[in-house]
């Protein structure tokens, strides 16, 4: 699992990213020793591994929290999914604005309301004037329509659609802030000490900050614990508003 600090990001190019690098991993990984201050590389298949020290082995090579590997990002980290095991670092504590990537959490909590039986993908979900009136990346929601879950996610993972996490935001917690404040409840309590949500589509405000270490974390707990996800994060094109086509 890899994230790379970029202004643009967005969610579809993100998880790309993590799903092409969880594929890699199985057959090519970091390895690292019990010290925590060497890595190799290796053909160790460590997808079902878990004791760590079954993973030790004589490196040479010390990993340290430097660019060694030449990024342009700001700051990156590589994981190991299943374990959460740190494999490569750069500035993983740095806290930068997320843009886009911000709406991990938002799509973290949606699907936990899901799970919960608190909403279904059938239901539908209205658009506010505060949805309405959101800017960037959106599919331009009227107050006169609604969408069920389902169609919101797409619209999310795929466009990232301010407009419809800021509606779904609402529909879950009666209010943004209301779930802005379950973000972060959220953030804390997975241990993101990084991190600082001011809203849940990650339009820049001042204050609105993670590092790709915190990333990583509810990354991890997204794909994890709901890997149905991807179902959504994979879609190419689909469709949308009665059949009118949205390549997204």
């Amino acid at each position: 699992m890899i994230y790379k600090y970029m202004n643009k990001t967005n969610v579809k190019r993100f998880f790309s990213i993590l799903l092409m690098l969880c594929i890699f991993i199985s057959y090519s990984s970091f390895v690292y020793a019990s010290d925590d201050s060497l890595y190799v590389w290796s053909s160790t298949d460590v997808s079902n591994i878990e004791d760590d020290s079954s993973l030790l082995t004589n490196a040479t090579s010390e990993v340290t929290d430097n660019n060694s590997l030449n990024l342009e990002s700001a700051s990156a980290i590589l994981i190991e999914q299943s374990s959460g095991r740190i494999l490569y670092a750069h500035n993983i504590h740095e806290q930068l604005r997320p843009a886009s990537v911000t709406k991990v959490m938002s799509i973290l909590l949606i699907m936990e309301a899901l799970d919960s039986g608190k909403i279904s993908l059938t239901d539908s979900v209205p658009c506010s004037e505060n949805a309405a009136s959101m800017g960037g990346s959106q599919i331009w929601l009227d107050t006169t329509e609604t969408l069920t879950v389902d169609e919101m996610l797409k619209a999310i993972c795929v466009n990232s659609a301010n407009d419809c996490v800021v509606a779904m935001a609402e529909y879950i917690a009666g209010s943004e802030e209301a779930f802005v404040q379950m973000m972060n409840d959220k953030a804390y309590e997975l241990g993101m000490s990084d991190t600082t949500f001011k809203n849940c589509h990650g339009l820049d405000e001042d204050g609105h900050v993670t590092s790709s270490y915190d990333i990583a974390i509810m990354s991890r707990e997204l794909l994890t614990k709901y890997p149905e996800i991807t179902n959504y994060t994979t879609i190419w094109m689909d469709t949308l508003r009665d059949g009118e086509t949205r390549a997204f």
